[in-house]
């Protein structure tokens, strides 16, 4: 008897260490998800943009694959790298000359905050959840859900910019 007592404490406390882990990788994912975690890296978040301090001199940048990536320069010494797709590409930033002024790698990962995602069998369906959810657009979803989400969003667009056009209010 003595023996499955102190079985199950070792279960109790292996389980608690175990959601403190999580809890803490859950905690810390948000940062490495927008590239703090390494400064080599650029991380971007799928369908955002984030700000980027660029060397002096850069006139050209090239990012190594357009469909996970796009990246512009913008005045004051900034680019601006938007996720397009999921994965890991690189860019590339050059002075007039072709000189190599920075090389870095983008890492575009999904959204973590407010977002959930169902899966029913291999179908994937995502929603924002900030307050209340809502299905999103996101890459990756099944083709079901993705298309009735981006075909209803297009029709709510052109009826909104439709009403604009024609002064409604």
């Amino acid at each position: 008897m003595t023996a499955l007592v102190e079985r199950c404490r070792c279960e109790r406390f292996l389980c608690l260490a175990v959601s403190v882990v999580a809890m803490v990788f859950v905690a810390y994912s948000p940062a490495l998800a927008d590239g703090s975690g390494d400064g080599d890296d650029i991380g971007v978040i799928l369908d955002q943009a984030r700000l980027v301090k660029l060397p002096e001199r850069v006139s050209t940048i090239v990012i190594g694959n357009p469909m996970i990536a796009d990246a512009s320069i913008q005045p004051g010494g900034l680019m601006v790298v938007t996720g397009k797709g999921y994965g890991v590409t690189n860019l590339i930033a050059l002075d007039r000359t072709g000189a190599t002024l920075m090389e870095k790698l983008v890492r575009v990962k999904g959204p973590y905050a407010s977002t959930v995602v169902v899966y029913r069998g291999m179908q994937r369906e995502t929603y924002s959840c900030a307050p209340f959810c809502e299905p999103r657009v996101t890459l990756g979803d099944s083709a079901a859900f993705f298309g009735g989400n981006l075909s209803q969003t297009g029709t709510w667009l052109g009826q909104v910019q439709g009403a604009s056009q024609l002064g409604v209010k």
